[in-house]
């Protein structure tokens, strides 16, 4: 049997992050196979936090595959698929390195906060690469970015719809034209999963821009890098934790770092492409109806639903600009001006 080493790390002040990288260099040259679950614990003046990490190694050289949940705790799906995944992984058909972290946002995760970290009122899939003399969360985003990002081979970074968030399930990738190995895996490893839609974004940064979400960081550094998204509004689905976890089983198959079956995987079923989003932006703080939901087709110029203020007066329709598929939009009745509305995933040829 596997033993399990816990063990915490209490640190403080800028020196935290470098003993935690110290650490965790460590633990990746030591042999095979093993699992180890460490918690790293970050202070930021008298806020302390902590990220837990698995790390599981199997006998042979190999890859090492990052998996990412709970960037955004109230995000329950992908965080209660990865506790699955943790427990049913066996080290000796692991090829390589799994490096999970399964709530990257305990802070957020614990109290129950949609988006941002309450400890320091910031978004963590806003703040990579981070900075190691920032508060929690960009320490948080400074640690994920140097010791889990910087070795991986691949970077997965799982989403879901937040708390007021109707979304369609997707996988998506950066569509990076100057590392076209990395973006040709990552189409493949979209594929292997076997989630339907597949969206790829237009990559424009400069290396010099920060990044800000997770997996672009990744994307940034020339690394294979991909998200899932799946799960709505703030609820466990079990049929979105089963997608995902099918999911990544199916991608790290593929990549060969996790193989538990003699049999070849059976090849994908067709998918639908999506390489443009429209984002439409609320117009005015009110009150959101929309007989819509996420998934539906809608056309150019059609009424999507409608805005009114707290007494009910109509303030403004919203119509679409484009043709195309909902991948997500607010799915409750308050909506605040400046939110993405709707984001409406669409294929240019």
């Amino acid at each position: 049997m596997k033993s399990i080493l816990k063990t915490v790390l209490l640190l403080s002040g800028i020196m935290g992050p470098l003993a935690d990288a110290q650490k965790i260099s460590r633990m990746l040259e030591q042999k095979g196979p093993f699992r180890k679950d460490t918690v790293f614990t970050m202070t930021a003046g008298s806020k302390e936090t902590r990220l837990p990490v698995i790390l599981i190694k199997g006998k042979e050289k190999g890859p090492v595959f990052s998996i990412v949940a709970g960037i955004h705790g109230y995000e329950y799906p992908p965080i209660v698929a990865v506790q699955e995944i943790t427990k049913e992984i066996d080290a000796s058909f692991v090829y390589g390195t799994l490096i999970i972290v399964p709530v990257a946002n305990v802070e957020a995760f614990h109290r129950r906060t949609p988006f941002i970290n309450p400890s320091d009122h910031k978004n963590l899939n806003n703040a990579f690469p981070g900075s190691p003399n920032g508060t929690a969360t960009d320490q948080i985003a400074d640690f994920m970015t140097r010791e889990i990002i910087a070795r991986s081979t691949v970077f997965l970074d799982i989403h879901g719809g937040d708390a007021n968030e109707d979304l369609l399930p997707f996988v998506c990738y950066y569509d990076r034209k100057d590392t076209p190995q990395n973006t040709q895996m990552a189409h493949e490893l979209s594929v292997q999963s076997e989630i339907k839609h597949i969206v790829s974004y237009p990559y424009n940064l400069t290396p010099q821009e920060p990044a800000k979400y997770a997996f672009k960081q990744a994307v940034q550094h020339g690394i294979t890098a991909l998200s899932i998204e799946a799960g709505k509004l703030g609820t466990v689905q079990k049929e979105n934790v089963d997608l995902i976890k099918k999911a990544v089983y199916n991608m790290l198959e593929h990549s060969g770092v996790y193989v538990r079956r003699k049999s070849k995987l059976k090849s994908p079923k067709a998918a639908i492409y999506l390489n443009r989003q429209d984002y439409i932006r609320v117009p005015e703080t009110g009150i959101f109806y929309s007989d819509l939901k996420s998934g539906d087709p809608v056309k150019k110029k059609q009424l999507l639903g409608y805005i009114t203020d707290e007494f009910g007066n109509k303030i403004q329709d919203i119509v679409s600009d484009s043709e195309g598929t909902i991948l997500y939009k607010v799915g409750t009745p308050p909506v605040n001006k400046g939110e993405t509305l709707f984001c409406i995933g669409y294929t240019q040829n």
